[in-house]
């Protein structure tokens, strides 16, 4: 569920974010002064509360800056754009409610969301069916843009639905050639959630592993709602991997990793980017040293951009970190006000050009954080760079950043 390259960023922020309200819509965020210009609505769907809250958070937040630093430029004329931001908490119809929401408001030109690719499946009809663009930062499930027969026959299922980060086609890959070719390892156990993300992202390790000659000694399932995984573990130890390769997220993987070690499974777990953050760690305990990931972009300190982002992130003084999403929800938000800089120029509101917003998404092309962003013909990004990640000192690491043909 990550970063970077060369973005304008713009100016001082003009104020920070009035409170948030409640009841699951965190809505309404004021992002610039009114000057009795026409309004936008650029909405967030993801988890801002429950487990993975921190990365939500860090989602509504990068979007926030983006909309702040557009309203102190002026970026669209005649306009003044607000964030919307609706939890989600990681539930397909609750997502579905957000989105039935978004698509009843006349003012909303686009929804940045959503982090879950489960949820995702649940809110992209409804945004479709109101012709609303919707940029994910964290979907890696390729069904999501390419459907079901995504290896043999893609076909893009909802023309509005758009991601900033890359596939897990793309990075089950990469994982697969990092393990065999890189750690040197040929045999290797599989655990997934059995949610749409970490199946998806299991099933395309395990294509790619077994295809470069490695062997799967044994594919198992977990509940992640639960904290004891005595049961599966002791299936998996007795094939004696070299390492196990886990779909899902930290909130499981962290005590999966822990308990692993105490049972004497003493291999490293690795993951994707649902695992790629600090919490796992802090879950996996001392052990957790070796323990590896992969994650899409590049981390955000390696370029001036990306310092700059966090600099204006941290002087907007959210509570809340970026995490590993902040700069795929930055690009994300700037994709959309990039196509409403072409699309509300001379528009009277934001429902009569929709189809405008959706052609001119289609079309942007800017330097951001994360890379050149731009969209393929089914929506996802062009921009196609991967990280590899291990535990040193109880830290994330970075091994290596790659750009993936």
């Amino acid at each position: 569920m990550h970063q970077r390259s060369i973005v304008r960023v713009a100016a001082p922020l003009l104020i920070a974010s009035l409170a948030l309200s409640a009841c699951g819509s965190r809505g309404g965020t004021d992002t610039g002064t009114s000057t009795g210009n026409k309004t936008a609505i650029i909405g967030v769907m993801a988890p801002l509360s429950g487990n993975l809250s921190a990365l939500g958070l860090g989602i509504q937040h990068s979007v926030e800056l983006a909309v702040q630093q557009a309203n102190a430029n002026k970026a669209v004329p005649g306009w003044t754009l607000k964030v919307e931001a609706k939890d989600d908490e990681q539930k397909p119809d609750v997502g579905k409610n957000a989105a039935t929401a978004f698509a009843a408001e006349a003012n909303v030109a686009g929804v940045v969301g959503n982090l879950n690719s489960s949820v995702t499946q649940s809110t992209q009809s409804v945004l479709a069916t109101a012709n609303i663009v919707q940029v994910s930062p964290a979907n890696t499930g390729p069904s999501l843009t390419k459907g079901a027969n995504f290896s043999t026959a893609p076909v893009r299922p909802y023309k509005t639905f758009f991601r900033t980060c890359t596939t897990d086609t793309v990075q089950g890959k990469f994982a697969a050639d990092y393990l065999y070719n890189t750690a040197g390892f040929k045999k290797v156990a599989t655990i997934n959630d059995k949610k749409t993300y970490g199946q998806g992202l299991v099933k395309e390790f395990t294509k790619f592993f077994t295809g470069l000659g490695g062997t799967v000694v044994g594919a198992e399932t977990i509940n992640p709602d639960e904290s004891n995984f005595q049961a599966v573990i002791s299936k998996v130890k007795p094939t004696a991997p070299q390492a196990v390769y886990y779909g899902g997220e930290y909130p499981a993987a962290g005590p999966l990793s822990q308990q692993m070690k105490a049972s004497g499974l003493n291999v490293p777990l690795m993951g994707g980017d649902g695992i790629f953050d600090p919490k796992y760690v802090a879950l996996a305990g001392a052990t957790a040293n070796g323990d590896l990931a992969t994650s899409v972009g590049a981390p955000a300190d390696q370029s001036a951009v990306g310092k700059k982002f966090l600099a204006d992130y941290a002087k907007a003084g959210y509570k809340e970190p970026s995490a590993a999403y902040g700069t795929f929800s930055y690009d994300a938000a700037n994709a959309i006000i990039n196509a409403l800089k072409v699309s509300l120029k001379d528009a009277k509101d934001v429902a009569s050009v929709r189809q405008a917003t959706l052609d001119a998404l289609g079309n942007v092309s800017f330097d951001g954080l994360t890379g050149k962003v731009g969209f393929d013909k089914y929506g996802d990004s062009t921009s196609r760079v991967l990280t590899s990640y291990k535990v040193a000192n109880l830290k994330w690491a970075q091994i290596k950043t790659v750009t993936v043909p």
